[in-house]
């Protein structure tokens, strides 16, 4: 899963933060592992400390630890990466251990965690602990509660996880320029009962925003709405994997949100309960079913299901221009629009020019060269043809006999007979109408008669 750099064992690196390591300590690091697959990598079952039933990152994956006189230990490294968002695009972003968004961190309740957090930035930064109760030199606030991590330079937080649940982590310094270059990263809390909230199959994933222009690589960082990428993980549809689920399985996704708007995420085919958010679990007294959740920025929510039907089901925001990539926004719409004298004479100039946008917008299987390093709006092939969808969308897919801890791609669902959609190639049935309860017209020249309602109109009340 993990291509292993060995232990940092700068001589110059000075640790700040809860306590001072010395040159020597600094030689004796944990591991700081990286990982640049843009698949998804299988659960990390824990090799020491409490047992618990690990998270699988959609198209990422979990961070390794060592334990260390009871504590256990992580080491994370903050570091410009290229992202490959989907097959055909790459971005220049900045990440944590060699990917955007950074990797899983998980613990166990009560867990003593030391973050050890190396700066390879090319400014000074900082990592908040997002939804963490711990105590306030430890909470990541640069010029608050901490001077920034130079680069080159390695800090270390360390606390007690408290509570179980789902946070996340990302930075307080130059938030605008480095969260919106990608720096973030999921945080897990399990329960100290293994048994306690268990589910079959639990997903976590981030969201996040670029604007990148066609044919470059690097986010614009100073936009505020108008981003072009909308991604799940720093990824997007066609490159995000499925997630999968045995026919039966209990299954939980856990959102978060960093992006700059709300995103309502919605999920085909089953209805679920939001069971947290970052402030904890919601008693199930409290839950309700939907089939919809909406995420605002800055939050978390888990929902759980039971996977009781079969089938390839979609997941995505619903909001239209999130489920698009590489969006032009000052496109004008021209349906209706009749150009086509137009055309010829921009044909005459430009062979090979196609008419665009009278009749929707729609590509269909039509194809366009592109620009360099970008995607087309809408793309992605089902089993039925282009899915035109983009951005932030991918399936659920649902199987029989689907072995636990198998999270490989079953391919397309195979329907049943006579359980998809079809054309209809028979005779039109006649509409049916409801009777016409218009009242009947009155004679010729008579005219309505109409009164204001006077005192006895009103039930025998007066107004005074």
């Amino acid at each position: 899963m993990t291509n292993r750099r060995s232990f940092l064992t700068n001589a110059g690196v000075t640790v700040l933060g809860a306590s001072l390591v010395s040159k020597a300590g600094a030689a004796s690091l944990p591991e700081a592992p990286v990982h640049s697959s843009a698949a998804t990598a299988a659960p990390l079952a824990p090799a020491g400390g409490r047992p618990y039933n690990p998270v699988v990152t959609l198209n990422g994956w979990t961070l390794p630890w060592r334990m260390k006189d009871g504590v256990k230990e992580f080491h994370l490294v903050a570091e410009p990466v290229v992202r490959e968002l989907a097959p055909g695009m790459q971005a220049n972003l900045w990440g944590y251990n060699g990917q955007s968004p950074g990797p899983t961190i998980e613990v166990v309740e009560g867990d003593r965690v030391r973050i050890f957090v190396t700066n390879k930035l090319p400014e000074h930064t900082s990592v908040h602990w997002h939804g963490q109760l711990l105590p306030c030199g430890m909470d990541g606030v640069t010029g608050l509660t901490q001077p920034g991590i130079q680069p080159g330079k390695t800090f270390v937080y360390e606390f007690v996880a408290r509570h179980a649940g789902t946070f996340m982590y990302h930075p307080h310094a130059d938030e605008m320029q480095q969260m919106a270059m990608g720096m973030m990263g999921f945080w897990v809390t399990h329960p100290k009962n293994p048994r306690q909230h268990a589910v079959d199959r639990d997903y976590v994933m981030l969201l996040a925003s670029y604007d990148i222009e066609p044919g470059s690589y690097t986010p614009r960082t100073n936009t505020m709405l108008d981003f072009n990428l909308w991604t799940i993980n720093s990824r997007v549809f066609p490159g995000l994997d499925p997630m999968v689920a045995a026919l039966g399985d209990k299954v939980r996704i856990r959102v978060g949100n960093l992006t700059m708007t709300n995103h309502p995420i919605h999920l085909h085919g089953h209805r679920f309960e939001v069971a947290g958010t970052d402030g904890g679990w919601v008693p199930k007294s409290a839950r309700w079913p939907d089939v919809t959740t909406d995420v605002a920025v800055g939050q978390m929510r888990a929902i759980e299901f039971v996977a009781d039907a079969p089938g390839d089901w979609a997941f995505h925001c619903h909001k239209s221009h999130h489920t698009m990539n590489a969006m032009g926004h000052d496109v004008p719409t021209l349906i209706g629009v009749d150009h086509r004298g137009v055309a010829e004479k921009i044909n005459a100039l430009v062979p090979g020019y196609m008419v665009m946008g009278d009749k929707g917008g729609s590509m269909g299987d039509m194809k366009m060269p592109l620009p360099a390093n970008t995607l087309p709006m809408m793309s992605g092939d089902g089993p039925f043809g282009n899915m035109e969808m983009g951005g932030m969308f991918t399936t659920l897919k649902v199987r029989e006999g689907l072995a636990r801890g198998d999270y490989r791609d079953p391919g397309w669902y195979r329907h049943p007979p006579g359980t998809v959609a079809r054309e209809w190639t028979g005779a039109t049935p006649a509409p049916a109408r409801a009777p016409d309860a218009s009242p009947a017209p009155l004679p010729a020249g008579q005219a309505l008669d109409a009164r204001k309602p006077g005192p006895k109109d009103t039930g025998g009340h007066h107004q005074h």
